[in-house]
């Protein structure tokens, strides 16, 4: 498991369109609907990049795991096996909840399995204060609340998990579970938050699936009225 190490900064890797840090890292599968899905987490620099891209771990993290993962090769498998085996038991109990049907118990058992790894490995702790009386008060109602801190994320191969597991309870217990939908293209079926005015949103992007079922709409228009 060798990568040769970029210079200069890195250009994203990933489309995030989520909405949610669980639902993106589900769409590390693309083109799931189809005979051939796309494995989008080929190595565990994959992963340490999607970490990046998604503001899990900074530049410098992600340059440890870089140095570390050849002369570490089986724990960093293991680990990209264990982030493979969670993201489908994600997709499994999402995909149960939305389609109304009983969350298949190896998959929530899999979840709890992390989340409670993630709780062994944060704890609460209190924004710092801000001196500057300046500061716009909307900002001072902000600081000094509490909030969740993992521990350091270089000290395992599994520690970028952490993030995504409790991303993925918080939702699970939450109003916004609701808010959930799959895209509407066949091919395409990425999750996502669907936080639009109307929660009428149809596609993971208008940019890409969007803007396809656009075209073949006007197309298909065109046909009929040739």
């Amino acid at each position: 498991m060798t990568e040769t190490k970029p210079e200069g900064p890195r250009p994203p890797l990933f489309e995030l369109v989520g909405g949610n840090i669980c639902l993106d890292f589900i769409n590390t599968l693309d083109d799931r609907p189809s005979a051939q899905p796309k494995e989008l987490l080929k190595s565990y620099y994959d992963l340490a990049r999607f970490g990046e891209d998604t503001g899990i771990l900074t530049a410098e993290q992600l340059d440890y795991f870089f140095e570390r993962v050849h002369l570490m090769s089986d724990q960093a498998e293991n680990a990209l096996r264990r982030a493979i085996n969670l993201r489908e038991a994600l997709y499994a109990i999402f995909s149960a909840l939305m389609n109304q049907q009983t969350v298949p118990q190896g998959a929530l058992e899999r979840l709890n399995a992390n989340i409670h790894e993630a709780a062994l490995h944060s704890r609460l702790v209190q924004r710092k204060m801000m001196q500057n009386e300046t500061v716009q008060s909307e900002v001072m109602q902000n600081e000094g609340r509490l909030e969740w801190r993992f521990d350091d994320l270089t000290s395992s191969f599994n520690a970028m998990l952490w993030p995504i597991a409790r991303a993925a309870a918080d939702l699970l217990a939450s109003s916004d579970l609701a808010m959930v939908r799959a895209c509407a293209s066949p091919t395409c079926q990425w999750l996502f938050l669907d936080t639009s005015k109307n929660h009428h949103r149809r596609w993971c992007s208008m940019k890409s699936c969007g803007n396809r079922a656009k075209v073949r709409m006007f197309y298909a228009k065109k046909k009929v009225s040739a």
